[in-house]
C-alpha cells in the first residue's frame, strides 16, 4: 500500500506555496518523495519555505516568484520549472485572495479583477501550458483547490466565491483535455485558519468551529492528505472529482 502514495522521482509546482495551506502541501508532497516548486509573489518567503522543506525532507525544493494573477508571469513560472526540472508531475494551483469589502456596491472593478485573476485566470494559464506537457510526456495530475462557499455562497465573499466556482468548472473542462494521461480533480476546504480568516476575528473563528461536526475549522495540514492521494498512483481513477476537505460542514450538499 505504500507505494501507492510514493511520489519519488516526481516535481510537483504548489502555487501560494510559501505559507498556508500551500505550504503544508508542498511539504507533505515533499515527504512522499516529490521535488518541490514553491511559488509565490514574494521570493523571499518562497526562498524560506523552500530551504525549510529542503531540510525537514531532503527533497529538492526550488524557489520561484510568481504572481499568478499575471499572465507573463505565469509563463515564466512554467519556463523556470521546465529549465530546472525538465518535467512537471503535479500542479497544486492554490493561490488564491478574498479581500473583505463593506458591501456588495463598494465592491470595485479593480477588486473584482484581481480576485478573478488570481483564483482562475491563473490557474487556467498554468493548467493550460503544464497540461499540455504532462499530456506529451509522461501524464501528471492537476489539483486545483477551491472553496466549499463556491457551492453555497453568500453576500460577503461573492466575488471569491464565483471565481473559485469558475475554478470547478476549470476543472471539470481539464479533466477531459488530456485524459487518460493527465487528471484533474478539486479540493474544496470549508474554513481553514490561514490568512483568509485571520480577518475574521476569535469570536467568529470560534462561532465556525461550533457550527461543525469537527467542533473546529481546518489548520493547513488537514489539507495535505487529500492533495497526496490525488497527486499519486493511489488515485489513478479520480478524475473530475470535487472532494469536500471541511470537517463534514457542507456534508447536506
Amino acid at each position: 500500500m505504500t507505494g501507492l502514495f510514493e511520489l519519488t522521482g516526481k516535481v510537483a509546482v504548489v502555487t501560494g506555496g510559501s505559507r498556508g495551506i500551500g505550504r503544508a502541501v508542498a511539504e507533505g508532497l515533499a515527504r512522499a518523495g516529490a521535488d518541490v516548486v514553491v511559488a509565490s509573489r514574494k521570493v523571499d518567503a518562497c526562498r524560506a519555505a523552500a530551504d525549510e522543506i529542503h531540510a525537514a525532507t531532503g527533497r529538492r525544493a526550488l524557489p520561484v516568484a510568481c504572481h499568478v494573477g499575471r499572465w507573463a508571469d505565469c509563463d515564466a513560472l512554467v519556463d523556470a520549472v521546465y529549465a530546472e526540472f525538465g518535467r512537471c508531475d503535479v500542479l497544486v494551483n492554490n493561490a488564491g485572495m478574498s479581500p473583505l469589502y463593506e458591501g456588495l456596491p463598494s465592491v470595485t472593478e479593480d477588486l473584482y479583477d484581481k480576485v478573478h485573476a488570481v483564483n482562475a485566470r491563473g490557474p487556467f494559464r498554468l493548467s493550460a501550458l503544464v497540461g499540455a506537457r504532462m499530456a506529451d510526456g509522461d501524464g501528471g495530475s492537476i489539483i486545483n483547490v477551491s472553496t466549499a462557499g463556491s457551492l453555497r455562497p453568500d453576500a460577503t465573499d461573492l466575488p471569491y466565491a464565483m471565481a473559485k466556482a469558475a475554478l470547478n468548472a476549470l476543472t471539470l473542462g481539464l479533466a477531459g483535455a488530456w485524459a487518460p494521461k493527465v487528471r484533474a480533480n478539486v479540493v474544496l476546504p470549508g474554513a481553514f485558519d490561514t490568512d483568509i480568516t485571520k480577518a475574521w476575528g476569535p469570536e467568529r473563528k470560534a462561532r465556525a468551529g461550533q457550527v461543525n461536526p469537527m467542533k473546529r475549522i481546518g489548520t493547513p495540514p488537514d489539507m495535505v492528505g487529500a492533495c497526496v492521494f490525488l497527486a499519486s498512483d493511489a488515485a489513478s481513477y479520480v478524475n473530475g472529482a470535487q472532494i469536500l476537505v471541511d470537517g463534514g460542514m457542507y456534508r447536506s450538499l
